[in-house]
């Protein structure tokens, strides 16, 4: 018998060296794609995030600035209390355009790519805070004082309502499908990082200058600072790529048929009770985090005599602590559940309301400072921990941007623009009293529960990895 075909060990090409080979090759290559996907999620996970701290540090800024200063700088003409609602009001202008720039940057995100709308978002943001640090007040030119407030706090809005819908997708889609919770949660971790850079800021200038100064110029600094924090966010997101579900998208032809119409119309007419139940379940953690960290700031300060200090104090921790528990959050959604976290932080909402008025009205600085952080840690964070995977696949991947970013930005109008000038109309209408506040809060809380516990599990797209 001819053996010189039979494959020996001694004869390297022999099938079975080949077989063992083309085994080692495959694992290799798949080690290399698994390895390149991780890296891919990485880098988008930390890309949203740096920008998500540039875009909520000058939002937040404008609002705790606006608690202090805005009444006396920019509508000086009218009394205290209308100056304060006055100063709200310009703050619920950027609330009012968020949608129409989530539908903007939505519209384009769904067709051009995600990564494209968030380098103009960025800059958009940053620039129109810069110049709020630069305005005149009221003295210097008029009423062009406030016209041009309202202006650039219309353009911030309209920059944020781009940001979170792109932000959440690239992070959403790069992720491994059983970790999306905890790989977007950086995010929402941006809120907690800009609000501790934007409270520190203040608290900062505020410590280093008499009320005077603050009161004329060094309010502007925090602002100016922006500019700084927008080129860092620039580079980082320069080097993030595209999102996988996206590209996959646009290779199997969905995407070339969405070009023809408008995604914010195909979502509505796909999924319009998505849009609804986006606004139900964002009350809870909107009416927590603004009731704590903008109208009980003034609320003290003005109705209670208590020193702004302990406030922008307690906003510095509450965003130190955010950097910690909305990941650990979103890690314990992965693993037991998105419903039963989000579920769980809204009823402990509900349930700190009246407690944390009734700490406020005590003047115990401990008191305060614990049923802040139920509410504005323990309750708001465990909400919006899971947001992301949970908003985005209510929408197919075509008009996902435009379905969840607009939806997410109108329950922004309706739940947290004008929470703090709703709430001076409640004092004011109760005689100076919370109670009214803290019901408004309570059942927010509740119904946000109460949808949360009626919301199923829904299939995600198909996942490259």
């Amino acid at each position: 018998m001819d053996t010189s075909t039979t494959p020996t060990l001694s004869q390297p090409g022999g099938s079975l060296p080949q077989q063992d080979d083309s085994l080692s090759s495959d694992k290799t290559l798949q080690t290399q794609t698994v390895s390149h996907f991780q890296h891919r999620a990485k880098r988008a996970a930390w890309g949203s995030f740096v920008g998500a701290v540039v875009d909520w540090y000058d939002f937040l800024l404008y609002g705790i600035v606006a608690a202090l200063v805005f009444n006396t700088e920019f509508f000086p003409q009218v009394s205290p209390t209308m100056g304060t609602l006055a100063a709200f009001g310009t703050f619920g202008v950027g609330f009012l355009f968020r949608p129409l720039g989530g539908m903007v940057f939505g519209h384009f995100g769904d067709k051009l790519g995600r990564k494209r709308m968030l380098m103009i978002t960025v800059w958009m943001m940053g620039i129109s805070t810069a110049l709020i640090g630069l305005l005149p007040s009221f003295d210097s030119i008029g009423w062009w004082a406030p016209v041009l407030l309202v202006t650039l706090r219309a353009i911030q809005g309209f920059a944020v309502g781009g940001e979170w819908g792109g932000a959440a997708l690239l992070a959403v889609e790069n992720a491994p499908k059983k970790k999306k919770a905890f790989y977007s949660s950086g995010v929402q971790v941006g809120f907690g990082v800009g609000l501790l850079l934007a409270t520190g800021s203040v608290s900062v200038v505020s410590n280093l200058t008499t009320n005077e100064e603050f009161t004329t110029w060094g309010w502007r600094l925090p602002f100016l600072f922006s500019l700084i924090l927008v080129a860092i966010a620039w580079w980082v997101r320069n080097g993030m790529d595209e999102s996988q579900e996206f590209e996959a998208n646009k290779t199997l032809g969905e995407r070339a048929n969405k070009l023809r119409s408008f995604p914010i119309m195909e979502a509505l007419r796909q999924h319009p009770k998505a849009f609804l139940l986006i606004i139900a379940l964002r009350l809870g953690e909107l009416l927590t985090m603004y009731i704590v960290t903008a109208f009980a700031l003034n609320y003290s300060t003005t109705h209670l005599g208590l020193s702004r200090d302990i406030f922008l104090n307690i906003g510095l921790l509450v965003g130190a602590i955010s950097c910690v528990s909305i990941p650990c959050f979103a890690y314990l959604a992965d693993s037991f559940g998105r419903r039963r976290i989000y579920v769980t932080g809204a009823l402990i909402g509900a349930a700190s309301a009246v407690p944390f008025f009734m700490a406020l009205e005590s003047h115990n600085t401990l008191l305060i400072l614990f049923f802040a952080i139920m509410l504005a840690n323990i309750a708001h964070d465990m909400i919006v921990s899971v947001q992301q995977p949970m908003f985005t696949e209510l929408f197919g991947t075509a008009y996902r941007y435009s379905g969840a970013g607009v939806g997410y930005q109108v329950a922004s109008v309706v739940g947290g623009g004008f929470t703090p000038f709703i709430a001076v109309l409640l004092v004011q209408f109760m005689d100076g009293s919370w109670h009214a506040v803290a019901a408004y809060l309570a059942i927010g809380c509740l119904l946000s529960a109460i949808v949360g516990m009626q919301m199923k599990a829904k299939p995600t797209d198909a996942s490259p990895h």
